[in-house]
């Protein structure tokens, strides 16, 4: 009731009245300040108890890392033996008119892209080597990696566990494959609970970082070219909520057919000024490579620094692709494939194209330009605004690209919320039904309003919080149901080898 009441006061003071305005940003702010700490208690809790060197893991993170590693020893380095196989189902060769769902397979991974391919990369990359230096790095590609096999996972169970809604619609993810997953073993009530717990988590970070975190860093690269998004934010917020409005009602395959169009096109102009930067700085190369390598294992600083390294590159790694986190099982739940399997293998290409690929051309980008330790750039690396400093490191080599780097930022963190309110709304209507589906979509929209006025480190805060405790639930599913999941994999591959699929192809 807070917030709403926030939200309404804010829409009538501050168009018009600035101090007013001031104040009520300032109790959004406190209130966002407020909830960190709630959460922050219970899930960073640090399993190292402070007694190492200093050092400080916290329980969330160890507990990504410590699966996702699993995971890839445990289905036998699936994330370099099948991507060849991956991109040709992307192609389209296994596909047939008898496979069943709403969406391609190739919609599929545009949609779950466009929710990871984004702000992450642009400005997560950028706060990692903010907060934890340019080693963060490292880690964040080492994290990509191991998360490939995880992404492989959890998508696997999202399309072996999904159900047909009532009303025609396709439902699956974390919350579908914990409660019938864990039933089967005899444990419905925990399967059950765990599921509504990820359910609500879910929700809530579709609001924080699917929404606020979106909403907040595009706020702050596009001030720096439109001055008036400055004295009026919740303009900003306004025309996005209006815009975003527009796709989310349609459902997923609006969403999925804005995203097939718009992911492919934002990532290849991207890439190429990455490359220009690059290029155009290839005597540069060598030393950034070498201040990213040496920064992700000194130990000048002492051990504890390294852990806090360490850290920052997996938090960002799981915000940046999300795997392990449970959300892209539900986009691609809706992928008509004829193998549950098939569809977990054209999702290894999210963390790698994500965070093995973008990631690094975008640390590059920032270590070689030298904005990261500029003094004439402090402000920026105080306020967290990673966008923003991005958007500097393009702009100190292309000054031109600044404009286009803003608009990119925008469809970035567009195309990133409304993937991420089709994961809020479908864990919306889990709980609570499909009946209150427009309940979610104006509450999300409403956030939006509402990022506007929250400071960019209590709203990341408070995204990377809630985007991680998905994690929890999730892995439980992945550990007690990893068997179905490596029979699966197993019997696929005798098919495969044996040639039967491509005679399913010819017969098709």
């Amino acid at each position: 009731m807070m917030m709403l009441r926030q939200v309404i006061l804010v829409l009538l003071l501050c168009l018009g009245a600035n101090t007013a305005c001031a104040a009520e940003m300032g109790a959004v702010d406190a209130l966002f300040g407020q909830v960190n700490g709630y959460l922050a208690a219970f899930l960073f809790q640090d399993v190292f108890f402070g007694s190492i060197a200093g050092g400080e893991m916290p329980f969330i993170v160890a507990w990504l890392i410590v699966g996702s590693v699993y995971m890839t020893f445990r289905f036998g380095f699936i994330n370099v033996r099948m991507m060849g196989h991956a991109f040709a189902v992307i192609r389209g060769k296994y596909q047939s008119a008898s496979d069943k769902g709403e969406v391609t397979p190739f919609q599929a991974l545009t949609t779950a892209l466009s929710a990871t391919v984004g702000l992450g990369n642009i400005a997560g990359v950028a706060i990692a080597i903010i907060i934890g230096g340019p080693g963060a790095i490292v880690w964040m590609i080492i994290a990509g990696f191991f998360g490939m096999t995880a992404k492989f996972t959890e998508v696997t169970l999202g399309q072996m566990y999904r159900v047909t809604r009532p009303d025609g619609r396709l439902m699956g993810g974390a919350m579908e494959y914990l409660s019938q997953g864990l039933a089967e073993k005899g444990m419905a009530g925990l399967g059950k609970s765990l599921a509504v717990l990820f359910a609500i988590l879910c929700v809530l970070a579709s609001l924080g970082g699917g929404n606020a975190f979106q909403v907040s860093q595009a706020l702050g690269a596009v001030q720096m070219e439109v001055a008036f998004f400055a004295d009026y934010p919740i303009v900003f917020g306004l025309i996005m909520a209006t815009v975003v409005a527009f796709v989310i009602i349609g459902g997923i395959k609006r969403i999925a057919h804005a995203a097939e169009a718009i992911v492919p096109t934002m990532v290849m102009i991207y890439l190429a000024a990455c490359l220009w930067i690059i290029m155009a700085n290839m005597t540069a190369v060598p030393e950034a490579l070498a201040v990213i390598w040496h920064g992700a294992f000194s130990l000048e600083a002492g051990f504890g620094a390294l852990i806090g390294v360490i850290v920052q590159g997996f938090k960002r790694a799981a915000f940046s692709s999300e795997a392990g986190i449970g959300s892209a099982a539900i986009a691609h739940s809706a992928a008509a494939v004829k193998y549950p399997v098939r569809q977990g293998m054209v999702a290894l290409y999210e963390p790698f194209i994500d965070t093995i690929v973008i990631c690094t051309m975008t640390a590059l980008v920032i270590v070689i330009t030298g904005v990261y330790n500029a003094p004439e750039h402090a402000a920026l690396v105080d306020a967290k605004q990673g966008a923003a400093l991005t958007s500097a490191a393009f702009g100190s080599v292309i000054p031109w690209f600044t404009s286009i780097l803003s608009l990119s930022v925008v469809l970035f963190a567009f195309s990133t919320m409304i993937s991420w309110s089709y994961y809020g709304e479908r864990c919306w209507t889990y709980v609570f039904g499909e009946q209150f589906s427009m309940v979610y979509k104006v509450m999300f929209l409403s956030f939006i309003v509402l990022a506007t006025l929250g400071s960019a480190g209590n709203i990341l805060d408070f995204s990377d919080l809630l985007l991680l405790a998905m994690a929890l639930p999730n892995f439980v599913a992945l550990y007690m149901l990893q068997d179905k999941v490596a029979d699966a994999l197993k019997a696929y591959l005798t098919k495969l080898k044996s040639g039967e699929m491509d005679k399913e192809v010819e017969k098709s």
